[in-house]
């Protein structure tokens, strides 16, 4: 009897336990649920009113949610004046054409390769250059053709495009024919070893060279903007160069101080650490002397503002380093006894185990310029053409008619949220990695 009184009380023990954690996590999730409603209502309510006819629904702040009729005039007020939509699908016919010719091209120099047809080194360069050569005056012609660009007083652009195309496709050309094998081993997965690997290999060729295509075409034929296409095009400017540069600079800056032991190291973090208890506010006023005498203010607000973003990014180096620490250093100490430089080994062993924490650094990077207004808005000081998204949308609100451009300003901030919402979905299991994997040890 005392036994089964045991047993009995045991399994109320047993009950009770797992009936007081369902309603925990019960209670935890109703909460997230509704922190999670309450974070999205904003967000619906902007791409409801977005779709509020600014013709039709006059009035800025209504008191129905749902518009009465759905209508696209906000988003098409804002390519108002804009061939973006003709030139985007011109380009794409250019980027898609070029692409296929000139993936050919490096597809057939490859299999001539094999053969053993070119073994030269003046074999090699003239096919490649060759192929490369061919895809950009296909470039030229098509572009010509279909978008109205003329050389004639032009030819910087050109050659800035030509330069563009030939650096970047030589790259791509030879870590394709594996003529370079040190390059194509810098280059983590880029090439998988399986029973597709030609056609995988062909695909990225063609879609890095269609990316080439349509880089080249913003250069060589520029589209008619509208207000906020400048802005966009602005703000998505300075995202992209910031992200790249600050990138490079956190991560190196980040090795340098996980890996080196030198003079002075501690000193550096320690200082480091104190001057980023400081907001970059308190430098607003001396940042915009020194940028308005190197002419980076108002109509060169652009490269002034990649310049203020990248210039302190080697501060923001506690994720990145912490991260580098986990990587056991008897992986660098093997390939420094095999002959390897400092470079070789950040770039070959520590890259390729980073990645979490790379693509990490550059969605912060992409990030914060995106969605800056501060520093954007003195910057710019009143000049139009240099404001980005966050300050042109602000400034529509404020010192235009409210009532009338409430609704245009709900459409404009759901284009500029779609980069990040997709970025972040696409990158979020390395975003997680990155954030974790850098807060184990700093």
């Amino acid at each position: 009897m005392t036994n089964n009184a045991n047993v009995a009380a045991g399994q109320q023990k047993l009950r009770s336990k797992r009936g007081h954690e369902r309603r925990i996590n019960g209670t935890i999730y109703t909460v997230l649920v509704i922190m999670s409603i309450v974070w999205l209502v904003p967000f619906v309510f902007l791409v409801l009113q977005s779709f509020r006819s600014y013709k039709l629904e006059k009035g800025g702040m209504v008191d129905y949610l749902i518009p009465k009729t759905f209508s696209l005039d906000n988003y098409a007020f804002l390519f108002e004046g804009s061939n973006f939509f003709s030139w985007l699908g011109q380009a794409l016919i250019v980027a898609v054409a070029v692409a296929a010719v000139t993936a050919v091209l490096i597809h057939v120099c490859g299999r001539l390769l094999d053969k053993g047809e070119g073994e030269g080194r003046g074999t090699r360069v003239a096919l490649l250059g060759g192929s490369l050569l061919i895809g950009f005056v296909a470039l030229v012609g098509l572009t010509m053709a279909l978008q109205g660009f003329a050389l004639a007083g032009s030819w910087v652009k050109a050659l800035i495009s030509l330069a563009l195309f030939v650096l970047a496709g030589w790259i791509m050309a030879r870590v394709y024919l594996k003529q370079d094998s040190k390059l194509l081993r810098s280059i983590p997965g880029y090439v998988v070893e399986d029973k597709h690997e030609g056609l995988k290999k062909f695909c990225a060729m063609f879609a890095e060279f269609g990316a080439l295509a349509l880089i080249a075409q913003c250069i060589l034929a520029p589209m008619t903007m509208s207000q906020y296409v400048r802005w966009y095009g602005n703000t998505l400017t300075i995202a992209l160069f910031t992200s790249v540069i600050q990138t490079v600079i956190v991560l190196s800056v980040s090795y340098a101080l996980s890996r080196l032991r030198f003079k002075g190291r501690k000193l550096i973090m320690n200082v480091v650490l104190i001057l980023g208890l400081f907001p970059g506010f308190l430098t607003m006023i001396t940042l915009y002397f020194l940028l308005k005498q190197m002419g980076l203010t108002q109509a060169g607000a652009v490269p002034g503002l990649i310049l203020i973003y990248c210039a302190s990014s080697g501060m923001g180096y506690y994720i990145s380093k912490g991260f580098f620490d986990t990587i056991p250093k008897s992986l660098d100490e093997s390939a420094r006894i095999d002959g390897a430089t400092r470079f070789q080994v950040f770039l070959k062993i520590i890259m390729p185990l980073a990645k979490p924490i790379v693509i990490y650094t550059i969605l912060m990077a992409f990030m914060a310029p995106w969605g800056d207004y501060v520093f954007a808005s003195y910057v710019a000081f009143g000049h139009q053409d240099g404001y980005n998204v966050a300050v042109g949308l602000y400034n529509w609100v404020n010192t235009n008619d409210f009532q009338n451009y409430f609704t245009r300003f709900c459409a404009g901030g759901v284009l500029v949220a779609v980069p990040i919402t997709a970025l972040f979905l696409a990158l979020q299991k390395y975003y997680v990695e990155g954030v974790t994997g850098g807060a184990v040890k700093g």
